[in-house]
């Protein structure tokens, strides 16, 4: 015979939160509610007594009362990436300190899968949206419009007109590393990506590239353009494969840092020297990069400010203020060692 279970003690009542602070339930409920409208020494009490009594509010309820959650939620296309971190902090951060919570879904780069994670979403009541990229089906902005729902864009700038996108324009960043590559007198070049179906950044930092090539009167090889999952494995196997060409490379630019220190490791692991026989360059500037050997050159974008830049701007939409168009950040090209003149000559091994 099992024991009983011990009774489930009465849980804490905002009216027992206002007896013990001395204040009205009126009072109480909005200190909770809109603090910025109490007294100092009335909020103090209120606090007081929660933390004393450990009341914990009726989410549910208050959602029912004030018709909101509270609750962001951010769709990233995957969170196996670094690099996304650095933005989920700020925007947690931020979110905390306005009064909101984040919820953070991913498809995992199965784009057929956003319709119907993002309807989930919803229906777990949600008061405003924030998604990475530009590229959604059709289906996912009519049910947004439909809802009425607050959104805002994130990483990209690229391919859209939408007035709340906070991020950079991945096109432009990719063609100045690009040019900054041919200034080194490269003009052998290759560029390995993500896969550009539903990816605006990817098609950027390809177009990017290729633009800057045209400009010099240069064309790449239709086998030096490569799609490829963003993975350090990735990384490894299209290095393999654009080295083991009949022509190679004298320059590799990769849509990730992922992608290009896996390309790191496979080179050294080949006995392939860098940059003395190929420049190897990526793109996002995660930590791992600048200590890789050699150091990892790449184009630094502003990750912590586009998390805290969004989180602003999404509460900003949900409360009816007024936002003017959000202007593209800026990046930085990042030269570190694994970028060289063409032909460099190597000291001995």
């Amino acid at each position: 015979m099992s024991a009983p279970s011990p009774p489930r003690e009465r849980r804490p009542t905002l009216a027992d939160v206002a007896r013990l602070a001395g204040v009205s339930l009126g009072s109480a409920s909005r200190v909770l509610s809109v603090p910025e409208q109490v007294k100092p020494a009335t909020r103090e009490k209120v606090e007081r007594a929660v933390v004393q009594l450990g009341y914990i509010r009726d989410g549910a309820a208050r959602a029912l009362a004030s018709r909101r959650t509270h609750t962001i939620a951010a769709l990233y296309p995957t969170l196996n990436n670094p690099i996304f971190a650095h933005s989920t902090h700020s925007m947690q951060q931020t979110l905390w300190r306005l009064g909101y919570q984040l919820l953070i879904t991913s498809p995992e780069y199965q784009t057929s899968d956003e319709p119907a994670i993002i309807r989930a979403t919803l229906e777990r009541g949600v008061d405003g949206l924030i998604m990475v990229g530009t590229d959604h089906s059709d289906d996912i902005y009519a049910l947004l419009r439909q809802r009425g729902l607050p959104y805002v864009l994130i990483w990209s700038t690229d391919e859209t007109d939408y007035p709340h996108c906070v991020g950079i324009s991945n096109f432009q960043s990719m063609y100045d590393l690009t040019r900054v590559v041919l200034e080194y007198g490269h003009r052998d070049i290759a560029v390995c990506g993500g896969h550009t179906a539903r990816n605006e950044r990817a098609r950027g930092r390809r177009d990017g590239v290729l633009a800057a090539m045209a400009e010099q009167g240069l064309a790449m090889p239709a086998e030096w353009i490569l799609e490829t999952p963003l993975s350090y494995q990735a990384g490894r196997d299209a290095f393999r494969q654009l080295w083991s060409g009949k022509r190679r490379p004298t320059a590799i630019l990769f849509g990730t840092d992922l992608q290009a220190i896996g390309a790191l490791y496979e080179a050294r692991r080949m006995g392939v020297r860098v940059p003395q026989e190929v420049s190897i360059l990526g793109f996002d500037n995660i930590e791992e990069g600048e200590f890789m050997q050699p150091a990892l050159s790449t184009i630094r974008l502003p990750a912590h400010e586009i998390g805290r830049l969004a989180a602003e701007r999404v509460v900003a939409l949900i409360e009816g203020r007024d936002m003017p168009p959000a202007r593209p950040l800026a990046h930085s090209v990042l030269l570190r060692e694994s970028l060289g003149p063409v032909n460099a000559k190597a000291p001995p091994p």
